[in-house]
């Protein structure tokens, strides 16, 4: 019997498992596989949603939808809870935490609890086998699973095995992930991998099995970023440089069929570079986000099996956004008297600072006040953690009052249709009014630019004499007169 690869602890989310495997595996290298690994060629997760019994045990199981089976039942279902008196563990989710797991509680006769024909594997190729498994009962004194891995030829020939021994209690549910290599025939690739248990049924023996995988283990592929001693790079965007990657195969690969691969969700999935089928690939210029590469090989024999593919290292570019910065709009202030900026900032990890230093009550606050005696133009300023920079400006305006034109002539030639108040800011929150003859207000704004176009509801108002009235909320300050509206 080989001895085993891997005992792993829980890993969490679906990422940071595939980090954990890549990690461990790398210890062993030297042990059992001293090249690089594929993708999964099997993956058997039981499902997204709803518990079906697409996947029957061997004879002695019988199925159930209840999520708390008796001895000798199993169900696929994506939690378990209050079960025999609650003397299993309450689990809410499988190991990725968005699935489904095969929930067994054991016959009393010992057995196999799971089998499966696998097919599409690559031949005289060594597999990485790896299940997770978790022991439902609370630490309570109870028969505990004893798991039995066996890789078969078909004809029932044994190719590997693996027996996990006790799997102990915890005091909260916890997966643990078993594992071990073994070698495809030469002849036929097609396997059978039975699951078996040694322990009776009975008080325990209750578990529960998720994330089957195959992976192949090929020859040593590595991949690095040409001039660079690391195989991740920040970059901020609008960066023009290029990058050259470069790969290299184990001589072992007789005649090395070679793909570039991106993935630009994290490693979840994979496609291939159209084109990049070379031991190098230039990365061009992208727009912001994560870009993942590997450098994918197989050999020329057996290219048309995508089981067979082994990968490299992969390489990671990071293209960090520009940070998006607004000074907010231009500002007018009386003389004496002060406004507020409105800056934003967004973007990963900003420091951010306003320029020049002059009048303003804290050049680390978005929206500082400014009493400026003269004209001054202000910069926003953020840079991002990882040198990402961007900046705006604001143009600060001091008058010494506000001047309320007294006519327009709305009719539609392009020369004073509208009737404003320029250095009339929103900032001074304003309420304007305008009155015809009959004392009915025809125009209306608060806290806003003004801007009548001589109509009201859409309906043109009659050439006259009109009242204005401004009032302010922060002061009794008033302007009042009159308004000729010419035709």
């Amino acid at each position: 019997m080989p001895e085993p690869v891997f005992y792993r602890r829980p890993a969490g989310l679906r990422f940071t498992f595939f980090l954990i495997i890549i990690a461990i595996v790398s210890k062993v290298q030297g042990q059992i596989c001293n090249g690089s690994l594929g993708d999964p060629a099997v993956n058997i997760t039981f499902g997204q949603t709803g518990g079906t019994a697409n996947f029957p045990p061997p004879g002695g199981y019988t199925y159930t939808p209840s999520t708390c089976p008796n001895d000798g039942y199993y169900t696929v279902t994506g939690s378990t809870s209050n079960c025999f008196g609650n003397t299993w563990h309450t689990v809410s989710s499988d190991h990725t935490g968005n699935g489904n797991f095969l929930l067994v509680n054991a016959s009393f006769t010992p057995g196999d609890f799971f089998t499966t024909t696998v097919t599409d594997l690559c031949p005289n190729t060594t597999y990485e086998f790896a299940a997770w498994i978790m022991n439902v009962m609370k630490p309570i004194a109870s028969i505990r699973p004893n798991i039995i891995f066996r890789i078969e030829a078909p004809d029932g020939t044994v190719l590997a095995s693996y027996q996990t021994g006790d799997i102990g209690v915890n005091a909260a549910p916890q997966w643990n992930q078993y594992g071990f290599f073994f070698t495809t025939p030469v002849n036929n690739a097609t396997i059978v991998l039975r699951i078996s248990n040694t322990a009776p049924g009975g008080y325990g023996n209750d578990l529960a099995l998720d994330d089957i995988t195959f992976r192949p283990c090929g020859a040593k592929i590595t991949a690095g970023i040409v001039g660079s001693p690391v195989d991740t790079v920040d970059v901020c965007e609008g960066n023009s440089a290029t990058y050259v990657f470069s790969g290299n195969a184990a001589s072992t690969y007789q005649s090395p069929v070679y793909h570039w691969q991106l993935s630009k969700d994290l490693g979840a999935t994979w496609v291939d570079i159209d084109g990049a089928t070379s031991p190098s690939y230039t990365r061009i210029p992208t727009e912001a986000g994560s870009y993942w590469y590997r450098l994918t090989v197989v050999d020329a024999s057996v290219a048309g099996v995508t089981s067979c593919r082994i990968s490299s290292d992969i390489i990671v570019v990071n293209i960090h956004p520009t940070p998006i910065v607004s000074a907010g709009p231009d500002r007018i202030l009386l003389t004496g008297s002060s406004t507020t900026l409105n800056g934003k900032a967004e973007g990963e990890s900003l420091q951010y600072s306003w320029s020049p230093n002059n009048y303003i009550s804290d050049v680390t606050d978005l929206t500082p006040t400014v009493t400026p005696p003269s004209e001054i133009d202000y910069t926003l300023s953020a840079i991002s953690s990882f040198g990402c920079r961007n900046e705006d400006h604001v143009l600060v305006k001091v008058v010494t009052g506000i001047y309320v034109p007294n006519a327009f002539t709305p009719n539609g030639d392009g020369n004073n249709d509208l009737w404003q108040i320029p250095f009339l800011d929103p900032a001074f929150e304003a309420t304007v009014n305008v009155y015809n003859r009959y004392g009915q207000v025809v125009y209306h704004a608060s806290g806003e630019i003004v801007s009548w176009d001589g109509k009201l509801k859409g309906m043109v108002q009659a050439p006259g004499v009109y009242i204005y009235l401004v009032t302010f909320k922060n002061s009794n300050l008033q302007l009042k007169g009159s308004l000729t509206l010419i035709r």
